[in-house]
């Protein structure tokens, strides 16, 4: 798909979380990975946070940025796998509206091509809670490298058709980066 021409681009409030026992802002390459993509293509980071695998901390996190008013859009990267501590689907799911089934399906149907049938083990997901869009994926560098460029870029443009996410999404007054 194209972008349409005549139709301005509208850069976004992104937030992202990174959800691991072992990283620290340091060594977060994957969380990384999100804010130099979003940045580049003219989004602004409105925060960034790290936190450990604790599903009550995730989810009180998620919230406070889906009753934000500045924040549109949450990126969140690692706590979707099946380890016993993996509870990112479930600190991020009750909280939304609508969740956009075709999200996980269309991650795990373009991650084929790079770990063949262990993308099952994805549990990848996406939804809008408040005008706010928050997708959940992953914990590995290129898993976030493949949702943005495979998804999100076109996603979270404005210009992109037939359509993106943008028209549904709270209207924001641009943000200086939190952090």
């Amino acid at each position: 798909m194209k972008a349409k021409a005549d139709v301005p681009f509208a850069p976004l409030n992104i937030a992202v979380l990174t959800v691991s026992d072992t990283r620290t802002l340091e060594t977060d390459t994957s969380g990384q990975v999100f804010v130099d993509r979003l940045s580049a293509a003219g989004h602004n980071l409105a925060a960034r946070v790290l936190l450990k695998d604790d599903l009550y901390k995730i989810r009180a996190q998620v919230a406070n940025w889906i009753a934000d008013d500045v924040v549109q859009v949450v990126l969140i990267t690692g706590g979707t796998g099946f380890t016993g501590r993996d509870s990112t689907p479930e600190a991020v799911s009750c909280l939304l509206d609508k969740q956009v089934d075709g999200f996980g399906e269309l991650f795990r149907q373009i991650s084929v091509a790079d770990i063949g049938t262990s993308t099952v083990q994805s549990r990848a997901l996406a939804g809008l809670a408040n005008g706010t869009l928050v997708c959940c994926l992953p914990g590995s560098t290129n898993a976030v490298r493949t949702g943005w460029d495979g998804i999100l870029a076109e996603q979270l443009d404005s210009r992109h058709r037939p359509c993106n996410f943008v028209a549904h999404l709270k209207q924001a007054a641009p943000c200086e980066s939190r952090g």
